[in-house]
């Protein structure tokens, strides 16, 4: 059976380099082990997602009540925010066994066939990174999920034929963090759509709260306040950093998990009180301090903090400009009045006339 494909934690396997900070949203196997644990297993457990959670609901309910397979499902958004773990639920919600597969891992088409022949009646077949199918594999997959059916090829040359294999009734769910590399034939196969947002502090704190349970470990309300505003609407990060507040607690305080445990942790992992880590201080710092607040280009703000430009890009910046700390200008990267203002600094009247030309 074809698994998935991680590179380490925090990893961006997408983007061909590795990422190991604590406050980056994906995951390898080490950690998902980690996560296994804290997962909630039925709907009414899962926290956020009011919307996605209740339209699941109702396809479930009326699949069940039907006694047949609901419609596909694709879930897209962020890393971190959820999508595996409504996967499973569906499975456990539709009584039925999942089979875990990723995009990464099926580079033919035969290998996708090889999955979906072994498929039982009513079985979940899961597709992360599903925007990373290979092609062939993609064609074979819009005849499975609509006519249940593939079409095996036996034979190369002028002597292949094609021999059409039945598939019992599935349900496929497939996960993405770029639903705009789907295309569109494939996009349209999904009979229902659903788009994670990031998460609420007091939502935030509600998975805290639960995690903390199922760790058997007591969180103080106001530590529970202070990691979540540090987790950048992430679950997975909150988790993370309960887990590095705990250790810290055990190993440095008395045990308990309060507020002082949890800033002293986080600031030894260098997360400050709005979820920013060494890298995105430097990028800022450089680009307030060295550059006079922009606009500056990419590759040179890289080189000054000592990243490749794809990390800076794809790693630092979307949080950055998510949180309104930068911009970015057809001149290069601006900080705004509110980078300034992090990190306790007055911003020079002539900031934006640096690069003019």
């Amino acid at each position: 059976m074809a698994d998935f494909d991680r590179v380490g934690p925090g990893s961006y396997p997408e983007d061909g380099f590795v990422s190991e900070r604590i406050v980056a949203a994906g995951a390898d196997d080490l950690e998902r082990a980690a996560e296994a644990a804290l997962r909630p297993r039925r709907l009414e457990e899962f926290v956020g997602q009011r919307v996605v959670r209740d339209q699941l609901s109702l396809v479930l309910q009326a699949a069940l009540a039907r006694g047949s397979a609901p419609d596909h499902v694709l879930l897209s958004g962020p890393p971190g925010l959820g999508k595996t773990t409504l996967a499973m639920i569906i499975a456990a919600e539709l009584g039925a066994s999942l089979r875990v597969t990723s995009g990464p891992a099926i580079q033919h088409a035969g290998d996708l066939a090889a999955v979906l022949s072994s498929l039982e009646e009513g079985e979940v077949l899961f597709i992360d990174e599903i925007h990373r199918l290979a092609r062939p594999a993609e064609e074979l997959l819009y005849m499975a999920m609509e006519d249940f059916r593939v079409d095996v090829v036996v034979g190369k040359g002028a002597g292949a034929s094609a021999i059409p294999l039945s598939l019992p009734p599935f349900t496929a769910v497939g996960a993405t963090t770029r639903a705009g590399l789907l295309p569109a034939p494939l996009r349209d196969r999904f009979g229902f759509t659903g788009h994670l947002d990031f998460y609420s502090g007091e939502e935030l704190e509600r998975v805290l709260t639960r995690s903390a349970g199922l760790l058997g470990v007591a969180l103080h309300p106001d530590a529970a306040h202070e990691i979540a505003g540090r987790s950048r609407g992430t679950p997975r990060i909150a988790n993370r950093l309960l887990r590095r507040v705990r250790d810290w607690a055990q190993v440095r305080g008395d045990g308990s998990l309060d507020l002082r445990a949890a800033r002293a942790a986080l600031e030894v992992y260098e997360v400050d009180p709005i979820g920013l880590d060494r890298l995105d201080r430097a990028v800022l710092t450089a680009l307030c301090t060295r550059f006079n607040g922009g606009p500056v280009g990419l590759t040179t703000l890289a080189v000054t903090v000592g990243e490749e430009a794809e990390t800076v890009e794809t790693v630092a910046e979307p949080y950055l400009v998510r949180e309104g700390l930068i911009g970015r200008t057809p001149r290069g990267r601006v900080a705004t009045p509110a980078a300034w203002a992090h990190l306790g600094l007055t911003p020079p009247r002539d900031s934006g006339t640096l690069f003019d030309t």
